[in-house]
């Protein structure tokens, strides 16, 4: 069986973090989540670059070699906020021992018959990454990517992430930054203009400033190693990295120290 469906640890949503308004909006969108072509078309393009980035950030972190066909067997790894699991599933094709959590029970159930059809053996959860660390679970890698920006208690969110993070493991995100230029690509353009996504998947008010995550982050006893911004290119649409242009899309790669707190 590829997922376990419904393994809210504590058997209800009791996060602060959770905006009900939002896993709403996603919950009828979500058997698209693996149409390449469809609503999250704009994920299924930036993953590579997605997955490109962790792959040498965490290989680098916990010594692994980036070329080897399993690089982070024996890690374990939860992907907060994974929807249709499109990387949970690059993940585990890695070598992790990886569980998906998302507060959407309909699209868990999508990516864990995804999961099960591929013979992937992913623990896919429906919960919040505030009872999931009630509940104990430490992990060496904890992802939050395109998440954040959804969120309704930034700081609360950030501390759920520091938790979940065992002493001397990561904790990775990705999410929009809030200026000028992401309302015009990220809402205007991406939603009104091109229609990638449906309105109103994005609230720009919500959107956060490097800093901004760095802080929230850094108050959990998180330190900042990376941040790189994503950037779309149109002539041949495709997604690249770069350190120059942290403008829109942008990713954090923050780890936890050894000594961190035992209360952690």
């Amino acid at each position: 069986m590829a997922g376990t469906i419904d393994r809210n640890p504590a058997g209800r949503q009791t996060g602060g973090s959770v905006d009900h308004a939002e896993v709403a909006h996603f919950e009828r969108i979500a058997a698209d989540w693996w149409d390449p072509q469809g609503v999250f078309k704009p994920l299924h393009r930036m993953n590579p670059v997605r997955i490109g980035y962790l792959r040498d950030h965490l290989c680098r972190h916990f010594g692994r070699d980036s070329r080897s066909v399993a690089p982070f067997a024996g890690l374990t790894l939860v992907d907060v906020g994974c929807g249709g699991g499109l990387l949970t599933e690059p993940m585990a094709r890695l070598g992790a021992e990886v569980t998906g959590l998302d507060a959407s029970p309909e699209t868990i159930k999508v990516a864990a018959y995804h999961a099960e059809r591929l013979g992937l053996p992913i623990d896919y959860r429906h919960g919040t990454a505030e009872d999931l660390a009630d509940a104990g679970s430490r992990f060496d890698i904890v992802l939050a990517l395109e998440i954040v920006e959804h969120v309704a208690d930034v700081p609360a969110f950030a501390t759920a992430l520091s938790r979940l993070a065992k002493p001397g493991g990561v904790v990775a995100l990705s999410t929009l930054n809030r200026t000028a230029k992401s309302f015009a690509l990220a809402i205007v353009g991406a939603e009104y203009v091109l229609r990638w996504v449906p309105r109103g998947t994005h609230r720009w008010r919500k959107f956060l400033r490097p800093s901004e995550l760095a802080g929230s982050l850094r108050r959990e006893g998180l330190i900042v190693e990376d941040v790189a911004g994503m950037v779309y290119r149109p002539v041949d649409d495709t997604w690249h990295l770069t350190a120059r242009d942290l403008d829109v899309n942008y990713l954090m790669f923050t780890t936890k120290p050894v000594a961190a707190k035992a209360a952690a």
